[in-house]
């Protein structure tokens, strides 16, 4: 009975220590897609409005630039496919996030101001997140894409076709 309670108390081993990659490409991958998809069900042109506002050049090219990188980065980085390249173009969003919006209020990204009948008031919130997004993609990029992704299917695949 002791193994068994040890067992189920005890820490999770997995034959791999990859399986770390999993939860984060889950996680960046929708994150990614849910912002990407967000900017576009309101209409890239009020995302360009917004852009324009930050003072970001060419704010309508922009604007589509960063839904396509939202969307097809984070389904990049959701299937395990093409991580490093994927990355690459997500970073460069992250720091722009970073750098014209989340900057001035600082790092939390959880600004409790009032709690009324109606909730929870927050302010605005500050570059934590995108600090985290940016951990998580360097850790698939210098780890790998870990199991059940695109990646390990063609390395399996290249391998039989060598035998």
């Amino acid at each position: 009975m002791q193994k068994l309670i040890a067992r189920m108390t005890g820490p999770l081993v997995l034959d791999s220590p990859e399986w770390y990659a999993l939860p984060l490409r889950l996680i960046v991958g929708y994150g990614f897609m849910e912002h990407g998809y967000a900017k576009l069900a309101r209409g890239p042109d009020s995302f360009a409005a917004i852009l324009h506002a930050l003072g970001v050049p060419q704010p309508e090219f922009m604007s589509w630039a960063t839904i396509l990188v939202e969307l097809l980065g984070g389904l990049a980085v959701l299937a395990g496919a093409l991580i490093p390249l994927a990355s690459l173009p997500m970073v460069i969003v992250l720091l722009v996030a970073i750098f014209t919006v989340h900057l001035p209020n600082g790092f939390s990204s959880i600004k409790l101001q009032s709690v009324t009948a109606a909730g929870a008031h927050f302010g605005q919130p500050g570059y934590e997140t995108d600090l985290l997004y940016l951990c998580a993609l360097a850790a698939l990029v210098l780890g790998g894409a870990g199991p059940y992704s695109v990646e390990r299917a063609f390395a399996r695949n290249r391998a039989r076709e060598k035998k």
